[in-house]
């Protein structure tokens, strides 16, 4: 008998502490509501037949349907072209791992470990995992597919479904979707700054102003110093702090500064500052990564008090929020990254190999474009087929391949017979001309082409509708 995808034994309940990079939201138990093509809003499904029970999506899950699909090509094309321009190599690994590759290179004490792995047993007894995050898949790819031979640094880039068992939220659900920007061989500042211009313009060009939040945790020694002292700092307050800082006190202090609860806030106000216990090396790289931002324009603000999720960061951690004229907004991040110079070498990887990247929530910015109103751009078809009897559906089915092969934007009714019904959908996709195709008109060999603003109708010869099409569609206005 096959055994049943659970979460992670350790803990199957929703998490209620959060990272900074998922701040609280409201509880979503479903998606966002979306208007049709029409304006009109989304019909109720009719009721089950008596005794049938309507399958229910899992919580956190849901359906993309075909209304939200433009805002989903906007964000990937987006990606695409700007990965591309970069110089960036698509690649795709797998949703289901290795559990081991995450333990060693997230963290065995993460909440991302200990709260929201959707970890199990598969039949083969090999305890696996569905993908929480890309950059390890991809480091190991890296690493696994010999890419250390290539001319360094491996641009590649990432897009799609990642799973946490974590609390419904707006912009992040149980499966949600991202795009991860990788850059592996190189310990140059210009390429932590390169990510951050790229994300700044991508969202930019989608119609989302961001601002950069900065830190650095430097390397793993002076970091090691800094929990030191931070620690020392929050057991001389313990008495002060509530029970999850008294358990990240004992098992990951650095998650200290990510707490929210009001009590903690004075005391986190007070701890100590990592940027303070930088070595020189770690000073310099964030320094030159700060030029390169203000000579490129991107707005930043330091945070001295952000350390990300993951335990694999080294030097500089970012995340990137949306701006409004009165600062930042402070519902939740866009995306994040950081500097991941020991994550090849935990991997097998050759020593001393460095790296660097940047993960964005594609659900998060599409929550964004709507709230900003930004649309994605219409792609209105050109001409509708309409036919009447099986003689027109025949030739129907090689004309309508021939006018797509020809570069016309098509529609058509084939799963409709009146010619009313007809003409009604191809008002509803609002097409300029519309085919007909008779009985008398397959005989002939002509077809009927009418203007859908009109109303006016011309026999046209089938042999050379698409030529005449052409030339009708040139003299239509542009937006």
């Amino acid at each position: 008998m096959p055994k049943k995808l659970l979460p992670s034994p350790k803990k199957i309940v929703r998490p209620t502490g959060k990272s900074p990079d998922e701040p609280e939201e409201d509880v979503l138990e479903g998606p966002p509501e979306v208007k049709n093509k029409e304006g009109k809003e989304p019909s109720v499904p009719p009721p089950a037949p008596k005794g049938k029970r309507v399958p229910e999506l899992l919580r956190g899950f849901r359906d993309i349907l075909p209304e939200e699909q433009p805002y989903w090509d906007m964000v990937r094309d987006a990606v695409q072209d700007m990965a591309t321009a970069y110089g960036f190599e698509r690649i795709d690994v797998p949703i289901l791992e290795r559990e081991e590759l995450f333990l060693r290179t997230v963290g065995k004490q993460t909440d991302i470990v200990e709260k929201e792995m959707y970890a199990f047993e598969d039949r083969g007894e090999e305890r696996v995992v569905l993908r929480p995050e890309m950059t390890a898949s991809i480091v190991r790819a890296y690493v696994s597919h010999g890419m250390l031979n290539q001319p360094q640094p491996v641009k590649l880039f990432c897009m799609g479904p990642i799973f946490r068992y974590d609390r419904p939220q707006a912009g992040r659900y149980r499966q949600h979707h991202q795009v991860s920007i990788e850059v592996i061989g190189s310990l140059e500042p210009v390429l932590d700054a390169q990510l951050m211009v790229m994300a700044f313009h991508l969202l930019k060009g989608l119609g989302i102003d961001t601002v950069m939040r900065l830190n650095s945790l430097g390397t793993p020694e002076s970091r090691q110093r800094y929990k030191t002292e931070l620690t020392a700092y929050y057991r001389s307050k313990r008495q002060h702090i509530c029970e999850d800082c008294k358990r990240r006190l004992l098992k990951n202090p650095l998650r200290l500064l990510d707490c929210k609860a009001e009590a903690c806030q004075p005391i986190k106000l007070e701890a100590p500052q990592i940027l303070d216990w930088l070595d020189e090396d770690s000073k310099n790289h964030f320094m030159r990564v700060l030029e390169f931002l203000d000579e490129a324009a991107v707005p930043y603000t330091l945070d001295s008090r952000l350390v990300r999720g993951l335990d694999y960061y080294t030097h500089t951690v970012f995340e990137i929020w949306a701006a409004s004229e009165d600062g930042e907004r402070t519902q939740s991040a866009l995306g994040g990254g950081g500097r991941y110079d020991e994550l090849v070498e935990t991997l097998g990887g050759r020593e001393g190999t460095p790296g660097c990247g940047i993960g964005i929530g594609i659900e998060r910015v599409i929550l964004a474009m709507r709230e900003l109103q930004v649309h994605p751009p219409q792609k209105r078809p050109e001409v509708f087929f309409a036919q009447l009897g099986d003689a027109a559906r025949r030739q129907g089915l090689r004309l309508f391949e021939e006018c797509r092969q020809a570069g016309i934007a098509m529609r058509e009714g084939f799963g409709r017979n009146a010619l009313k019904s007809q003409l009604e959908l191809a008002n509803k996709y609002g097409v300029p001309f519309t085919l007909i195709l008779g009985q008398k008109e397959v005989l002939d060999g002509t077809i009927i082409v009418r203007d859908m603003e009109s109303g006016a109708q011309e026999i046209a010869d089938v042999a050379k509708i698409i030529p005449l099409l052409k030339r009708k569609i040139e003299t239509l206005p542009r937006a």
